[in-house]
């Protein structure tokens, strides 16, 4: 019953009663059913307390899991344990996706250049391999879901998986023959490559700071490549290669994502989802790539094949590139977009300081001005697209 509406008639429907006892008795009922009604909510009020506890208790054990932000009421303790989840997530999460981030590109180098393995294919195809079995694991576990796939959503994302794969691969090689440093600065021109596409493409314009950033870009790039004292045409090559692919990955990515999403059951495509669906459908690519360019008779007769460490390492790798996929997700949650993007930039420094500490890389003057430089412009773009 609505109390407003029992107490707040119309003057005029009172004068229409017949009699003083009639209004009496209609009294007496309404005051009887508020009294059942308020003995009712009484009784229910101790069961809804505890359950009110319980459900407490479980959302406040997933949070602490899953990052999962729920707003419930606590007093005391509880809001205290609310409020140190909520300011260390965010840290926690970040720290996580540096981490990953940066162990991940570290591992590959070591595979490829520190035991010299020339079969980034089939480095590829085990790393995706060991993406497909973690997810299918986490999934039967119920840890994640994931869509049902089925050969519409398979036959609109081939063409994307297809860019996918050229990406990797050729990430894979340029990461063998150029230092981790001028990776990450060479790795900027994708940026400029996705902006001019969203120009032509989506119609997006950028703002002038945004092109001011391109343009430093730009200039570290190619002053970093005439300044690299172990430059190798190769290389550059396939680094130059990978950053069209990228760009276009991301461009096709967002031109598919819509049709996508309507292919599946729930209507929507989830970022673990998106993982099994890219790694599951590029194995088949990488076994082919594997027997065109003959790689598998190359690692039937390495001797690094033999070595345990070596797999140690190439597993961490598969697992930790995973691991990106999940603790961006986490981190992108607990932050935002803005915070998610300068961080990506600012990751950029640590991992060009590993990268030249640890594979002992020689440096000119110029050559890590040139890098600094680029590491300045990607800070400097990543705060220009926030504004």
């Amino acid at each position: 019953m609505k109390l407003d509406e029992i107490l707040c008639h119309n003057p005029e429907e009172s004068d229409l009663s017949s009699s003083n006892g009639e209004r009496d008795g209609r009294v007496f009922e309404i005051l009887s059913a508020l009294n059942k009604q308020g003995n009712r909510t009484n009784g229910n009020f101790a069961a809804n307390a505890e359950h009110g506890t319980l459900t407490d208790r479980f959302f406040r054990g997933n949070k602490a899991a899953a990052g999962d932000s729920v707003n419930l009421p606590a007093d005391g303790d509880k809001k205290r344990e609310h409020g140190s989840a909520g300011r260390h997530g965010p840290l926690v999460s970040g720290t996580a996706y540096c981490i990953s981030s940066c162990s991940m590109i570290l591992l590959n180098k070591v595979v490829l250049s520190g035991y010299n393995f020339n079969a980034g294919i089939s480095l590829m195809f085990y790393q995706n391999l060991i993406a497909c079995l973690v997810v299918a694991i986490l999934s039967l576990c119920r840890a994640v879901t994931v869509e049902r796939l089925n050969w519409k959503l398979i036959k609109v994302w081939i063409p994307v998986n297809v860019i996918f794969v050229g990406m990797l691969v050729s990430g894979m090689y340029s990461l063998k023959f150029i230092n981790i440093a001028m990776v990450t600065i060479l790795k900027n021109v994708t940026n400029i490559i996705t902006a001019i596409g969203e120009l032509y493409v989506f119609r997006k314009r950028q703002n002038r700071k945004v092109w001011i950033a391109m343009f430093m870009m730009i200039i570290s790039a190619v002053s970093g490549g005439i300044t690299d004292l172990q430059f190798d045409p190769a290389g550059y090559a396939w680094q130059i290669i990978n950053c069209v692919l990228t760009a276009s990955y991301s461009l096709a990515l967002r031109h598919v994502m819509d049709k996508a999403k309507q292919l599946t059951r729930s209507g929507s495509l989830n970022e673990v989802s998106m993982v099994l669906l890219n790694n599951l459908l590029s194995l088949p690519f990488a076994i082919f790539l594997i027997f065109l360019f003959d790689e598998w008779k190359y690692v039937v007769n390495a001797d690094v094949i033999q070595l345990p460490m070596f797999w140690v390492v190439a597993t961490a790798s598969g697992l930790l590139g995973l691991a990106i996929s999940f603790t961006s997700m986490w981190f992108l949650h607990q932050t935002g977009p803005t915070t998610y993007s300068l961080v990506g930039s600012l990751n950029k420094i640590p991992i060009s300081v590993a990268g030249l500490v640890l594979f002992n890389v020689p440096l000119s003057l110029t050559n890590m001005f040139s890098i600094t430089f680029g590491l300045f412009a990607g800070i400097f773009f990543a705060r220009a697209k926030m504004s």
